[in-house]
């Protein structure tokens, strides 16, 4: 590939002493590069001795997501997001979900597309979605697009979500706290060893930025992934609970996620027994709220009231509704206020007609054990909007949903436990993909694209 062509100068970086080698200041690896080397997270690099970025605006399908998919749930419940995804990574899990597009000497150019910040913007608004998040792969090594595009958005009245494992330097964190309304961190575990051998990272940088957010009194959630074999017998949970209790305040949330095989990391997926366990310890060392992710089941991931324990939320996967909060988070029962911000704020209005609909092309899938979500894909960009259909069976729900202009990919989700089929129709003749979603932080690709569109040469 020819990295030169199409980057432009980064933020955070000095020239060495001796004048022969640029070092980065965004993540705490430091990388010190000769002209022409790449960083480790390949996609910053010298360029005659400036630090150059190579994947401004680089980006997977912008897709629409709900904000839980993001451990998110005392935010605007339930509300639509635009989740966006970079290529590259300054970390290298073993159990990546999204190594396909993280470590780009595996990146197939085909899935990966091109945007300017007034583009995003745009997509969000004209699908009505109010938040725009910066997930899938960590957005750390994104930080200026990230940042450009946030502080437009802010501007235009949008919501910005920062999901990150948040391997990052002091000072691009704080530009970043500038323009976030909201950071969802997973914290991988709380061994150091394990977190450099699993990660390739070092555990020290993350709690300190962990700490520089809580401080700065933004929205914060934690989650950790519980690992078959590498942090799920509860010493890990513990730990976490305590570093969490002596250092942040009593509402940020835990959220303990269930792990999906994946990459290099082949152990049996996290069983719901483990979760409940883990939870129990850490409810036990004074977690005020647990949640549990990418679980299917009932009550792992319901709100209450901490004084008359009425449900504030219901969730089950991306299913949510607000049942007891007023407009200003009180408990409906008893007026105990919830840490719940903007409780009303992600509820959809579902006033169309849409009586004239007219399908095209129809879609069946049998929800499983392992495929509990689905991403939806356009082939191409939709010039006109698209209309789809959901029947839920067996007990024949009906929803409708619109893709309009530009959007080429959402998310849909099991919504309870009697669901055991979805039914797609669509109003449109082209071609639709359907990619089973293994894991919330998924984003699955486009195997057998046969375009040949190179967007990184």
């Amino acid at each position: 590939m020819n990295w030169k062509k199409d980057s432009r100068v980064a933020s955070f970086w000095h020239l060495s002493k001796s004048g022969d080698k640029v070092e980065c200041e965004l993540c705490p690896r430091n990388c010190s590069l000769k002209t022409d080397q790449m960083g480790f997270c390949q996609v910053r690099g010298n360029v005659e001795n400036e630090m150059h970025t190579f994947n401004y605006g680089k980006s997977v399908q912008a897709t629409i997501e709900c904000i839980e998919t993001e451990a998110v749930n005392h935010f605007m419940p339930g509300a639509k997001i635009l989740s966006m995804g970079n290529v590259g990574c300054m970390m290298s899990c073993s159990y990546c979900q999204n190594w396909q597009t993280s470590q780009v000497k595996h990146l197939d150019a085909n899935n990966v597309k091109s945007y300017t910040p007034e583009q995003v913007v745009e997509l969000a608004l004209s699908n009505g979605v109010k938040v725009i998040s910066w997930t899938y792969n960590d957005p750390v090594v994104w930080q200026e697009f990230v940042v450009e595009t946030s502080r437009l958005a802010q501007k235009n009245g949008l919501v910005t979500l920062y999901k990150s494992a948040l391997y990052i330097e002091e000072k691009p964190l704080a530009e970043l706290i500038e323009v976030m309304d909201i950071f969802s961190i997973s914290l991988k575990c709380m061994d150091a060893e394990v977190y450099k051998k699993i990660t390739k990272g070092e555990l020290a940088p993350v709690l300190r930025g962990i700490k520089q957010i809580s401080d700065s009194g933004k929205h914060l959630e934690l989650s950790q992934l519980i690992v078959t074999e590498l942090n799920d017998d509860g010493v890990d949970a513990r730990k976490t609970a305590i570093w969490m209790r002596e250092n942040l305040s009593p509402d940020v949330p835990l959220h303990l996620v269930a792990y999906h095989p994946a990459f290099r990391y082949n152990k049996p997926r996290t069983t719901l027994e483990t979760l409940f366990k883990l939870r129990d310890i850490v409810i036990e060392e004074g977690i005020q709220h647990c949640y549990l992710g990418n679980v299917y089941a009932d009550n792992v991931s319901n709100t209450f009231c901490k004084k008359c324990n009425e449900k504030l939320v219901e969730r089950f996967g991306l299913t949510v509704n607000v049942l007891g909060l007023d407009k200003d988070s009180n408990c409906t029962n008893c007026g105990t206020h919830s840490p719940i911000r903007k409780p009303l704020g992600g509820q959809r209005k579902l006033d169309k007609d849409y009586s004239g609909f007219n399908s095209k092309q129809n879609f069946e899938y049998n929800w499983n054990t392992e495929g509990n979500s689905l991403h939806v894909v356009m082939d191409e960009p939709n010039s006109d909007n698209i209309i789809l259909k959901i029947n839920r069976l067996p007990e024949n729900k009906t929803e409708y949903i619109e893709m309009n202009s530009g959007l080429e990919r959402i998310i849909l989700s099991r919504s309870g436990v009697e669901d055991q089929q979805i039914v797609i129709s669509a109003d449109t003749t082209s071609k639709i993909h359907y990619l089973p979603v293994l894991d919330r932080a998924h984003f699955p690709v486009v195997e057998d694209n046969t375009k040949k569109k190179k967007y990184l040469n």
